[in-house]
């Protein structure tokens, strides 16, 4: 596998949520090659060091159903959602090519059914795909429309048993107020889910907040843009924001598990 990258991971199993942004140039649209590549070759590196490692993907950068619902009466809200949800399935497709063009195994696995390009998601199949060292990108969300991928990857994260959820952006973690606007922003270190909650800062959607904190499941926000960050967050080193379920903010980096 290409660049193996070396070090002890900080998780056993881990779950990565890509927006469909991620996939695509900032301010752009669409499918960029470089940019998926540069994911899949993080992606794979994290393999490399015997994480278990399951992938949820957006599809925001092809089509949002929820916004071309509000942007037109013709298209009923329900079926804009499950176009939505088919355009996970895009960028999951190009992921996977990515990465096994790399060496690594994948499975892609989606809710709703597509055998022709896709496995469906079973729980236990997915769990064995992991225990063999293979990556799962998960696509589709939930297969329900009127939620988000963000709830998705809290539900699967739970039902998966992983230690985290990485939550990827294009920002060094969560701040006080919008970095790209307002240059004297504060980086929070370390947040609570209670407190994200509570100040209605923008990680992920209120309901995905609520079930991890329910779940005791931590997040770990942090800009994957930066070359080598999704390494980084998998060896335990104090970048972005750790949100923890706990009472308390936590005072250091992530402990090894």
């Amino acid at each position: 596998m290409e660049g193996t990258t070396t070090g002890t991971p900080a998780f056993r199993r881990i779950l990565l949520k890509l927006s469909g942004e991620s996939f695509c140039r900032p301010g752009g649209s669409g499918i960029s090659v470089d940019e998926v590549s540069r994911i899949a070759r993080q992606a794979s590196r994290v393999a490399s060091l015997g994480v278990e490692l399951a992938i949820v993907v957006g599809g925001g950068n092809i089509l949002r159903g929820g916004q071309l619902s509000r942007d037109n009466d013709v298209i009923k809200e329900a079926t804009a959602h499950y176009m939505g949800m088919t355009a996970t399935v895009i960028n999951g497709l190009a992921l996977q090519d990515a990465m096994e063009g790399l060496g690594c195994e994948t499975r892609l696995m989606t809710t709703i059914r597509m055998e022709e390009v896709a496995e469906p998601f079973i729980r236990r199949r997915a769990l064995s795909h992991l225990s063999k060292g293979r990556v799962i990108i998960l696509a589709t969300g939930t297969g329900s429309p009127f939620v988000t991928t963000d709830t998705a990857a809290a539900l699967r994260g739970k039902e998966l048993g992983v230690d985290v959820i990485l939550k990827a952006t294009r920002v060094d973690g969560i701040f006080s107020a919008d970095p790209e606007k307002n240059p004297h922003a504060v980086l929070y270190p370390h947040l609570t889910c209670e407190q994200v909650l509570a100040d209605q800062l923008k990680v992920m959607d209120l309901t995905a907040i609520g079930m991890c904190m329910e779940n005791h499941l931590p997040i770990l926000v942090f800009n994957f843009k930066k070359e080598g960050n999704i390494e980084r967050a998998v060896l335990g080193e104090p970048i972005g924001t750790w949100v923890s379920a706990g009472p308390r903010p936590r005072s250091s980096s992530p402990p090894a598990t």
